[in-house]
């Protein structure tokens, strides 16, 4: 199942040579030009590498080809949390894993300015406990870790245009400034434009054009920034990737050591999955046995109620990837970069403008390249390693006393608390956005330890020190905003009219 560019394609007669045009009602003939010069010489003109222009091509030709990355359901198989190791089984790597860290690094995706969430600046800026926001936190763990070990254990942003001089700006306040030699930029791809296959044009704003390849281009923008020959000349070899808004994701000691006495290539943190994983890309296994990651964009629609069935595929990807360097550089030298399962995502070319152009955004996973290294393997992780926030309901999760912060800046669940994971379900009209939750939660999150699940529908002020236990839902049905009042104990629904 391995995918890659190989040497040939850097080669310029190796170039998709097919050419289209439209021909009405969206169908597409061939035309004597290539239309694939057009999208090479806008990617030129930014200053992206020829090696990325020719993996984009590879791409572009899958489309040209109307090879749309699906994966159907009748090609793959499950995989049982049974078949796979348990990071709990791990225990005796730990000691391993401790004289590796002088080998190690830690990489966070940091390219996300969480739209969902009604921001327009970094996601890991947000403040999350105690006035510290994502990337403070994540600054602290890497310092109590290599405070703990006694070795450098370097950390490594993957960031965006959008994100790069917010995080350049945080970390020198956060007096990290060895830290942004470390960074490092995420790519962009041309939006195709769907009905003529040429790259979509929008003068209103040009940016709108491009769009992030998604954070498979982590291991692209890794080898072609240079910070891949840098990590491996300064001896490190083992690095742990995660998402930078996951503060459940540390170097864990049991599967570093793990990777490195087995000599794992690249192995990936999987957990059970849970009705709200259910949209989450899922591990399987292809005919020939191989690990493999299906996504929701790469499921065809008639497949989609068992795509969801998590009794059927009970795993899901936490995006927690472990990756040996020197596996990755040799693949690279013999291969090329990596050519990841594509993602064909239709959107418009201006994402708030549903009239506009319609155009595929050419996307890949980082979970993905489980599939091109032989011998890739993947576990079944402590769902404590998988603390994402997605939405303003994950943050106030995350702010409650459902966890508790450990001196090394880990966060872990409260073990105080005897229950499950907390649900909480938040008004979007009134919490969707950081303003409006921290507007409406003035004095913090409420004290949810002993809550199950909480839900909140219509406009609510929430007082200090407010206590939330059971199952609580508060609605509020008047034209007016509500306020409760500080220290207010609620164990039991209430509804104002």
């Amino acid at each position: 199942m391995s995918q890659s560019v190989t040497r040939s394609h850097m080669r310029s007669d190796t170039l998709p040579r097919t050419s289209y045009h439209s021909a009405g009602s969206g169908t597409v003939q061939p035309t004597d030009e290539n239309p694939f010069a057009l999208f090479a010489r806008k990617m030129a003109e930014q200053g992206l590498p020829r090696q990325l222009i020719i993996l984009f091509g590879a791409y572009y030709d899958e489309i040209v080809h109307k090879h749309t990355g699906l994966i159907p359901d009748e090609t793959i198989r499950p995989v049982g949390s049974e078949d796979l190791p348990c990071i709990s089984s791990l225990e005796r790597y730990t000691e391993r894993g401790m004289q590796e860290t002088e080998h190690a690094v830690v990489i966070k995706l940091n390219g996300g300015l969480g739209t969902s969430m009604g921001m327009t600046y970094a996601k890991s800026l947000i403040t999350v406990r105690d006035g510290q926001s994502f990337l403070e936190i994540i600054v602290r763990q890497t310092r109590a870790l290599t405070q703990q070990c006694g070795k450098d254990v370097p950390l490594a942003l993957m960031n965006s245009f959008n994100t790069e001089t917010d995080t350049a700006d945080a970390l020198s306040r956060l007096d990290a400034e060895d830290m942004i030699s470390n960074c490092f930029m995420q790519h962009k791809f041309p939006k195709v434009d769907r009905t003529t296959l040429q790259p979509a044009e929008y003068p209103e704003n040009p940016d709108h054009e491009w769009n992030p390849p998604g954070h498979g281009d982590l291991y692209s923008a890794l080898a072609l920034s240079g910070l891949l020959d840098r990590l491996l000349k300064a001896g490190k070899r083992y690095a742990f990737i995660s998402n930078s808004d996951n503060l459940g994701a540390t170097l864990d000691m049991r599967i570093l050591g793990y990777i490195a006495e087995k000599g794992i290539p690249f192995l990936m943190e999987a957990a059970p999955r849970t009705v709200s994983d259910r949209k989450g890309g899922h591990l399987a296994r292809t005919r020939e046995g191989g690990l493999i990651l299906r996504e929701l964009a790469q499921c065809p629609s008639d497949d989609l109620d068992k795509f969801q069935d998590i009794e059927r595929y009970g795993l899901f990807n936490t995006n927690n990837i472990w990756i040996d360097l020197h596996a990755l550089r040799e693949h690279i030298r013999r291969h090329g970069l990596l050519k990841l399962p594509i993602i064909l995502n239709p959107k418009t070319v201006n994402p708030r403008d549903q009239h506009s152009a319609k155009v595929y955004q050419v996307e890949s996973a980082m979970g993905a390249a489980i599939s091109c290294f032989p011998g890739a393997q993947a576990i079944v992780t402590s769902r404590d390693r998988f603390l994402p926030v997605k939405m303003c309901s994950d943050l106030l999760a995350v702010m409650s006393d459902c966890f508790v912060m450990r001196k090394d800046a880990t966060l872990i669940p409260n073990p105080a608390r005897l229950l499950p994971p907390i649900v909480i379900d938040l008004d979007k009209a009134y919490y969707g956005s950081i303003d409006k939750l921290e507007e409406r939660f003035p004095h913090g999150a409420p004290k949810l330890a002993a809550c199950r699940s909480l839900t909140v529908q219509g406009d609510v002020v929430f007082g200090k020190d407010i206590v939330i236990t059971g199952d609580v839902v508060i609605r509020n049905f008047s034209a007016l905003p509500v306020r409760l009042p500080s220290g207010m104990h609620i164990d039991h629904d209430i509804t104002i009219e």
